[in-house]
């Protein structure tokens, strides 16, 4: 659908946070049991999401005195070095991308000999900016590709390659006690000693099965034939044409399981029926293997869909395939201008998914190493940063669920949409790329610190845009983009699609 004719972008503002404030306040109240703990649990949740409002329709640029005050600051002190540097003085976006770093990487920009190249044929200096600083920071990160859990564990746990080789000679039963007991405090050595000596757990669960074989090849088996808590609910986010939640229901039925389903979907009923003509049926089919279906459900907002009341703590599974904040039209993913909106969807999900997931709960993200829009570091950091460990990438192709029938999620799928049963016209992105991130939820206690969002454009940035859309446009058909694009953002940012 279409946006509407843009408010005043700051009234908009204070209606809008207002109301999500009012909406945390009664999501707190109609628990007369949950107490102070809950109203603060609910509005941690939707801190990130509330501060993305504000910040879309800050104006700062506009006011002599704040904008005197942040070029006083090292950062804005440095930036203009930067930009003095690379003669980009008068390019908002480039600016807009610097004031998203820390002051450490904007002193190792402006020391370096890297510069974006201002006359690249595609792309503007700020979108290459932007690409070389997300790779920077994903050089910190243990990579995109195929990992299994040695090599995560390693990484988390800086062991040597010695130490790794060591871990690669255990059993499954040695293995599994050194990665869950092993934490720094002693040495590898010693903690393996004590895995000898641990006799095998009766307890019939599955992560106690095949104690003696090889350790790391009995592993790698979990993930990829989806041997999740039999017992605990599953949840699938995103799912737009339900087919994968079908494939998991089939699977969870045949394994036996006892543990719900439940199923997604960010659009409304009446707008998948238009896209996908089998929606009814596919429901039908879901709730008959007693699976439960949800629709207009917006990730990144659990805290205060009623739907998801009295799942606290519940889930043991989620999943979220391809997630993607929906592409705009003139615009490459990657284009700062919109790219914001995928970081921050990665972690406004991972912070609201915690108060649902019991502890060892399994999240998984489908993505292709190579996006562009939701890039594998956006992923990966977001889990981190809200206690989710990342514990094995597994490709997509060697996962038993990989053959759903995908789709793109928009109103592409009423006219451009991939084969539902082989998947086989899905050819946007290389199909040997496709990466399961797997994550395991490890709570500390310890109160995290308000979720970090990554800046978004403000309307003045928006406007001094010189590419995509606004190439060949001038005056007031320029000025009347931004609005509508702005104002895009701020309905994306209240849960209401509109791609």
């Amino acid at each position: 659908m279409s946006a509407e004719e843009p408010k005043d972008s700051l009234e908009m503002d204070e209606e809008e946070v207002a109301a999500e404030a009012a909406a945390v306040a009664a999501a707190a109240e109609a628990d007369d049991d949950a107490g102070e703990d809950t109203a603060d649990s609910l509005t941690a949740q939707m801190e990130g999401s509330t501060r993305l409002k504000r910040l879309l329709t800050r104006d700062e640029d506009d006011e002599p005195e704040v904008k005197k005050a942040k070029m006083a600051t090292p950062e804005g002190q440095v930036i203009e070095k930067i930009l003095a540097k690379w003669t980009l003085g008068d390019d908002g976006i480039t600016r807009h991308v610097l004031w998203q770093q820390s002051l450490a990487e904007l002193e190792g920009l402006f020391k370096a000999a890297w510069q974006p190249d201002k006359y690249h044929h595609l792309k503007c200096p700020g979108e290459l900016l932007a690409r070389a600083c997300s790779e920077q920071r994903e050089r910190q990160l243990s990579g995109g590709g195929q990992l299994d859990e040695i090599s995560t564990f390693r990484f988390r746990s800086k062991l040597s390659p010695a130490e790794d080789k060591k871990l690669r000679t255990l059993s499954h039963k040695d293995l599994r006690y050194v990665i869950e007991k092993y934490d720094g405090t002693q040495k590898l050595d010693e903690v393996i000693e004590e895995a000898a000596k641990t006799e095998q757990a009766e307890d019939n669960t599955t992560g106690d099965c095949l104690p003696n074989d090889q350790g790391i090849g009995t592993l790698n088996r979990f993930h990829r034939l989806e041997l999740i808590d039999p017992l605990a609910d599953a949840a699938i986010f995103g799912d737009a044409n339900l087919t994968f939640a079908i494939k998991l229901a089939k699977h969870r039925t045949a394994l036996g399981h006892v543990g719900r389903v439940i199923a997604t979907t960010f659009e409304d009923l009446p707008t998948l029926r238009e896209r996908y003509k089998e929606i009814d049926e596919s429901i039908d089919f879901l709730e008959g293997h007693y699976a439960e279906v949800y629709h207009g459900v917006d990730c990144t907002q659990l805290a205060v869909n009623p739907k998801f009341e009295g799942l606290e703590g519940s889930l043991g599974a989620c999943y979220y395939n391809f997630p993607h904040s929906g592409a705009i039209q003139g615009f490459f993913d990657g284009h700062p201008v919109v790219n914001w909106r995928h970081e921050n969807l990665m972690r406004l999900f991972f912070r609201a998914l915690r108060n649902f997931c019991k502890p060892g709960c399994i999240a998984k993200v489908a993505s292709n190493m190579g996006a562009v829009g939701v890039r594998y570091g956006y992923i990966v950091g977001g889990a981190i940063e809200n206690e989710f460990a990342h514990v094995e990438t597994v490709p997509f192709t060697e996962w038993c669920l990989h053959r759903y029938g995908r789709s793109y999620g928009d109103r592409r799928d009423t006219y451009k949409r991939p084969d539902a049963v082989n998947n086989q016209s899905y050819n946007a992105q290389r199909a040997d790329s496709d990466m399961v991130y797997c994550f395991k939820y490890t709570p500390t206690g310890k109160d995290l610190p308000p979720q970090q969002v990554r800046l978004p454009p403000t309307l003045k940035t928006i406007a001094s845009c010189t590419d995509g859309p606004f190439k060949h446009l001038q005056g007031f058909g320029k000025e009347k983009l931004a609005k509508s694009l702005h104002q895009r953002f701020v309905t994306e940012i209240s849960g209401v699609h509109v791609g």
